[in-house]
């Protein structure tokens, strides 16, 4: 599949990034992909306190990003399991529970990727 031209990726990136800061994620991390990984060209990894939040914060990415972007093509852990995957394509989503996010450490390993944004 052709991946769409990088300024699309990265502004359908930051606006995941300003959905979920708008829900209160926390420690929000958008990681460029693009000379490590065919698959995607970005990673925006965050974390929410519960459930409850994880929900909300995949929501919001949904409800704010859908009318320019489109629907993720995939959603993956909505209700359980302490982390929500999100497939944009070009942009892969991890909402992660802070004991989930520490468990599988996405960062390290991707350690080679560079930081574009953090939020904290």
């Amino acid at each position: 599949m052709p991946r769409s031209a990088p300024e699309k990726g990265l502004a359908l990136a930051r606006a995941i990034v300003a959905a979920a800061a708008d829900k209160k994620a926390e420690n929000i991390v958008l990681l460029d992909l693009r000379k490590l990984a065919s698959f995607a060209d970005y990673f925006v990894i965050c974390s929410g306190a519960s459930e409850r939040q994880l929900r909300g914060i995949a929501e919001a990415i949904e409800e704010k990003v859908g009318p320019q972007f489109g629907a993720p093509r995939r959603i993956e852990g909505i209700g359980s399991g302490g982390w929500v995957l999100m497939d944009y394509g070009e942009v892969i989503v991890h909402i992660f529970s802070p004991s989930s996010r520490a468990y599988y450490n996405l960062e390290a390993l991707w350690s080679k990727a560079p930081v574009l944004l953090r939020v904290q």
